[in-house]
């Protein structure tokens, strides 16, 4: 039994026998075609039990761009990988705008053919039919480690559910709090490498002239601090997953490395000049626009590509609805029970207080709020001082504004008068109670939501180094205080 037909379109017979040869060692049975009449001619014949194609891109008729231009149809039906010079990438790129599932360069590695043709027949069968049920791992809560069940979520989970049965490389983005790592720890969880290592790095937290050791690792002695030979992340997640977090703050000359590694499937150590087979399966995340960051040249268009598989995209906590109010009293429990108290529910008041709030730091703002109400307070029920400041500013403001000034009444009040800035001593009530450090990471925090999640735009604009705000936020998140 095959595990279906592979139309190879190469007009070169000895590689076209070659990759036939090859696919069907991995159980597959395969169709040849020497150019693109002769392609057409078989999808419109075999097209049924045809699963996948593998296409040259310089064909004797025809160029391989051009097929997949004319015959739109092709690539929302069949998944389509591309096969290109070393020096027309450019060329791949396009073609995967147009719809191609990915590229290889040209000579093709056997072992590496076979995981990227496994990786776009399986994923592209378990997306064609969305879950129009609620997914099956859902509780009434959540979902794999995710709390909440609202319409947003729900898709996100069906999207988890499709996506881990494929081995097809995962994008993920969202604002910063939303969840990133648990939607990758999902996706490991629910595949078939779910018994396998889940690693994970952060690639804006580690210097640059550190991260290439981290990810690939090194030889005893190949630069200062080597004291012994060590493996990197890639081979640590052999079999299983590598989840590359803030993606988008990777130094370009590493995601040359990174892209060839993708690309082979092979890694080299810092000092060695041996390459090693690795299996792994990559998800990649972001708070930033990738798209954006790839046209200002600050992320590589053909790594994009090659990541981007899937997109999955987390929304914000404000768009969540009720789960924000389920999210609080699941945290609320938790941490009261580390705490040795008892908690009850939020009130609706309360929880209409926390609905009103912007949750610029998503998920993990509520998580720390909430951490430092069981913490502060006694219980058994959350006072109104527990909620966001933001969220209690409009009412104290109110009340303020109630006050008549002295020596005039209410009614003497001019309603069109300009209202006046905030005064020292009412920003001074308003941080009362906060400690330095409590003022610090708000100021980081505001920071960071103004720079679009961007830790490095967000240090420029506080006039320090990024790698002082990674430093921050570790203290904090070994403090309980952030995550």
């Amino acid at each position: 039994m095959t595990h279906g037909t592979i139309l190879v379109v190469e007009d070169i017979a000895s590689l076209a026998m070659a990759y036939a040869a090859q696919l069907e060692s991995a159980g597959y049975a395969c169709v040849i075609a020497d150019s693109g009449a002769a392609a057409i001619a078989e999808l419109d014949r075999h097209g049924d039990r045809i699963k996948g194609i593998l296409l040259d891109l310089q064909l004797p008729d025809t160029d391989g761009l051009e097929l997949l231009q004319t015959n739109g149809g092709i690539t929302s039906r069949w998944p389509v990988v591309v096969a290109t010079a070393d020096g027309s990438i450019n060329r791949a790129i396009e073609a995967m705008r147009l719809g191609a599932f990915d590229f290889l360069v040209k000579p093709l590695a056997p072992q590496r053919l076979i995981t990227i043709m496994r990786s776009a027949v399986q994923p592209l069968e378990a997306l064609a039919t969305p879950a129009r049920t609620p997914v099956r791992a859902a509780t009434t809560n959540g979902f794999m480690g995710f709390v909440g069940m609202s319409p947003p979520m729900l898709g996100v989970y069906r999207q988890i559910e499709n996506v881990a049965r494929s081995r097809a490389t995962v994008f993920i983005t969202g604002e910063s709090g939303t969840g990133k790592e648990v939607c990758a720890e999902a996706i490991h969880k629910a595949s078939p490498r779910g018994g396998k290592p889940f690693i994970a790095i952060n690639c804006g937290a580690i210097p640059e002239d550190l991260l290439e050791s981290e990810l690939f690792g090194h030889l005893k002695g190949s630069f200062t601090g080597a004291v012994s030979d060590r493996i990197g992340a890639v081979q640590a997640a052999q079999g299983g997953t590598l989840f590359l977090d803030e993606i988008c703050e990777m130094e370009l000359r590493l995601q040359v490395k990174l892209l060839r590694f993708l690309q082979t499937g092979t890694v080299q150590r810092v000092g060695s000049n041996r390459t090693e087979d690795v299996d792994v399966r990559i998800i990649c995340a972001t708070n930033r626009d990738p798209e954006a960051e790839v046209a200002a040249g600050r992320f590589r268009e053909d790594l994009y590509y090659r990541l981007a598989v899937v997109p999955i995209e987390l929304p914000p906590l404000r768009a969540r609805g009720h789960d924000i109010e389920l999210i609080a009293n699941t945290f609320l429990q938790r941490f009261g029970k580390e705490e040795g108290k008892n908690f009850d529910r939020i009130t609706p008041e309360f929880a209409r207080g926390l609905a009103s709030h912007k949750w610029p730091g998503n998920v993990r703002e509520l998580q720390n709020l909430i951490r430092r109400a069981a913490v502060m307070f006694e219980g058994p029920a959350l006072p109104e001082e527990a909620l966001p400041r933001m969220a209690r500013l409009p009412r104290e403001s109110a009340a303020l504004s109630a006050e008549p000034v002295t020596g005039q009444s209410p009614a003497c009040k001019d309603p069109a008068a300009p209202v006046a800035p905030l005064a020292t001593d009412d920003l001074a009530g308003l941080l009362r109670g906060m400690t330095l450090d409590d003022i610090e990471r708000l100021v980081v925090e505001t920071a960071i939501t103004d720079a679009g999640g961007s830790l490095p735009a967000a240090a420029r604009a506080l006039g320090v180094s990024p790698s002082t705000l990674y430093r921050k936020r570790e203290r904090w998140i070994e403090q309980g205080l952030a995550s």
